[in-house]
């Protein structure tokens, strides 16, 4: 009981020490209070003698009033700066600004001119394609080859009717580029296979010079022609090719079967190379030969070298082309130079 009562007897004594110390601390802060209030409520006179003799000018205030007005002019004063500040930082911007929009109108004028230049050179191929068509009779019939050509209008060109400005027209023409060129994919395609038919036609065709040696000449020429050892005028069946030395490459003149390894009394060694379309090729006065009967060449192989077997009167080649069972001029079917 006795030890109840002394605890009962501290919690009140704590309780009275710190209520006591709350109240004298609120006690402190009041009074700090009140001096400060009274220290901004002093009054101040500011007086404003002039030089001349005018009345003295002079007003009341109280340092609250006064200090509030130093702040108020020291942030006016600062905002001021701070935005005169970020003003020069604005005009500089805006002048990189103007300058790279400058540097860009300068970009988009240069790629404007490009762009034209484009359209220019793709209304001269579609020219040129559409010539080309025709004369190979390929039939376009796609929208951009029957474009109108005579219109000068760039956009003609396509078929097409104007109707965006400035950076979208050549937004527009290069869109409409890339659907002319798509369109323009399949007849240039169509010419690819006519010229590999054509090239594949070429190597069917006795074609090409029947010599390796670029240097031979030819020595004599199809038709009348004076036997060189009878003396005697006769039909030359063929053309001569000489190098005046034998054992130059004899190539075949077109793809094809051989059909006859043999000799000859006045050809000599010979070969026979039979072609597509009725064409067949002799080769005479060989040296020797490097194929064998029934073996498929291709152009350009070869097929023996120059000799000088048979009748001759020196080394060279005798090159005759044969259509069935006709005789014809080889010089119309090789790029060749008639020369005696």
């Amino acid at each position: 009981m006795a030890r109840t009562q002394k605890y009962k007897k501290f919690e009140k004594k704590v309780a009275s020490k710190t209520s006591g110390a709350f109240f004298s601390f609120l006690a402190y802060i009041k009074n700090g209070a009140q001096r400060i209030f009274k220290i901004l409520d002093g009054k101040l006179t500011i007086m404003i003698v002039p030089h001349s003799q005018s009345k003295v000018v002079n007003f009341q205030t109280n340092v609250f009033a006064l200090g509030l007005g130093v702040v108020l002019v020291f942030g006016i004063v600062a905002s001021f700066f701070y935005f005169d500040r970020k003003a020069i930082g604005s005009r500089a911007e805006i002048s990189r600004l103007s300058s790279q929009n400058r540097l860009t109108q300068a970009s988009l004028d240069e790629l404007r001119d490009e762009n034209m230049n484009l359209m220019q050179a793709a209304k001269r191929f579609q020219t040129s394609l559409s010539q080309s068509l025709a004369l190979l009779g390929i039939t376009d019939s796609s929208n951009v080859a029957r474009a109108s050509l005579s219109n000068s209008d760039l956009s003609s060109l396509f078929g097409t009717q104007e109707t965006v400005k400035g950076s979208m027209r050549e937004t527009e023409d290069v869109k409409q580029l890339a659907t002319y060129l798509e369109n323009a994919v399949q007849p240039v395609e169509q010419i690819g296979k006519m010229l590999e038919n054509q090239n594949t036609l070429f190597t069917e065709i006795p074609s090409i010079w029947p010599l390796k040696n670029v240097n031979a000449h030819i020595s004599m020429a199809f038709g009348p022609n004076v036997h060189p050892i009878s003396g005697q005028w006769y039909i030359h069946k063929g053309i001569d090719f000489s190098t005046y030395r034998s054992g130059d490459p004899v190539i075949a003149t077109a793809s094809g079967q051989v059909v006859t390894v043999g000799y000859d009394a006045s050809y000599g060694n010979y070969i026979i190379i039979k072609h597509k379309h009725g064409i067949y090729t002799r080769f005479a006065h060989l040296m020797s030969s490097r194929v064998t009967k029934g073996q498929f060449v291709s152009q350009r192989d070869v097929i023996g070298y120059v000799g000088n077997t048979g009748v001759t009167t020196g080394p060279h080649l005798h090159y005759e082309v044969h259509i069935g069972s006709d005789v014809v001029d080889p010089a119309k079917y090789i790029n060749v130079k008639l020369s005696n």
